[in-house]
């Protein structure tokens, strides 16, 4: 069946760095566009990158220069690196996988990411 699993998360102390994967099976990942969003307490979820399946990369402002999105097609796997991490970088982030063409996406489980120190 389909999945998005996401893992890497944790608690880290603010200018800290982590590594977020998300790991996908049950569909051919190389044809989707795939994202990370994030929702903190009270806030609705927001988009923090994009990589479309060709390759190109969309940040939100808010992370542009500290966060980079990548994706390995052979291990089904995108990943968010995180650096330089602030408090207001805390939520749980979702991978989010579409092809628009076909009006097919999927959401992971989520991974929660806390920065305090």
């Amino acid at each position: 069946q389909v999945q998005l699993v996401e893992s890497g998360g944790g608690l880290v102390q603010p200018g800290g760095s982590l590594r977020l994967s998300c790991a996908a099976s049950g569909f051919t990942f190389s044809m989707y566009d795939v994202s990370w969003h994030r929702q903190a307490p009270g806030k609705v979820r927001e988009l923090v990158a994009r990589i479309r399946r060709v390759g190109t990369t969309t940040y939100a402002d808010s992370v542009k220069g500290r966060f980079t999105i990548s994706r390995d097609n052979a291990k089904k796997t995108v990943y968010l690196q995180m650096n330089s991490l602030k408090p207001e970088d805390t939520a749980v982030y979702y991978c989010f996988a579409e092809r628009s063409l076909y009006n097919v996406a999927y959401w992971g489980q989520g991974t929660q990411v806390t920065v305090s120190s």
